[in-house]
């Protein structure tokens, strides 16, 4: 069924008040909670849940099966891929109530995150960082890092087109395939224009 400006298949559950953007997509059996904001243009696959307060910029991509849990926020442009997870609290138990304990989570501007990947609360995911499928990521993944494993770690760099692997000369480096360049400082990497 439509409302207002996105769509919401007839199988999926939304919670008011919460705030959708224009262009956006919610498939089969998905459970939008209360007090989410979505941006424009995202698209959220079947079987997904978005719990109370989560912050989703524009153009999202949620594959299949995600559960995206209080206190993520999402920037702008985030891919999160099929089964992946995030944790809101460090040490649960069934019998405390933790709710007034959920800790932050940001992934930040282009950011892609793959099949299958833990998402342990309290990090940040840096932009156009790319977290590999099946990896647990328990620290802060810089901007551009290529990290997978478990635990994740850094592997390299890679570009904002998601395909070139970066090599950094004397701290800076050009995408083989899209032209865009890069520098390195203090383990920081900025760019990102093409040359």
């Amino acid at each position: 069924m439509y409302m207002s400006d996105y769509f919401a298949h007839e199988s999926s559950y939304i919670d008011l008040p919460c705030v959708i953007g224009a262009g956006t997509k919610i498939w089969h059996f998905s459970h939008i909670m209360r007090d989410c904001e979505i941006g424009k243009n995202c698209n959220i696959g079947q079987n997904v849940v978005i719990s109370p307060g989560v912050r989703l910029g524009d153009g999202v991509k949620i594959q299949n099966n995600v559960s995206v849990y209080t206190g993520v926020i999402c920037e702008d442009d985030v891919f999160l891929g099929p089964s992946c997870v995030f944790t809101n609290v460090l040490n649960p138990r069934s019998a405390i109530d933790r709710r007034g304990e959920y800790t932050r989570t940001h992934v930040k501007k282009g950011a892609g995150i793959g099949a299958n990947a833990t998402i342990v609360c309290g990090h940040t995911i840096g932009e156009y960082a790319f977290v590999g499928a099946g990896s647990v990521v328990t620290a802060d993944i810089p901007d551009y890092a290529l990290a997978y494993g478990n635990p994740a770690r850094v592997h390299g760099y890679i570009c904002e087109c998601g395909a070139g692997k970066l090599s950094f000369e004397a701290g800076s480096a050009k995408c083989s395939l899209c032209g865009r360049g890069y520098v390195m400082r203090d383990k920081n990497v900025r760019g990102g224009e093409m040359l």
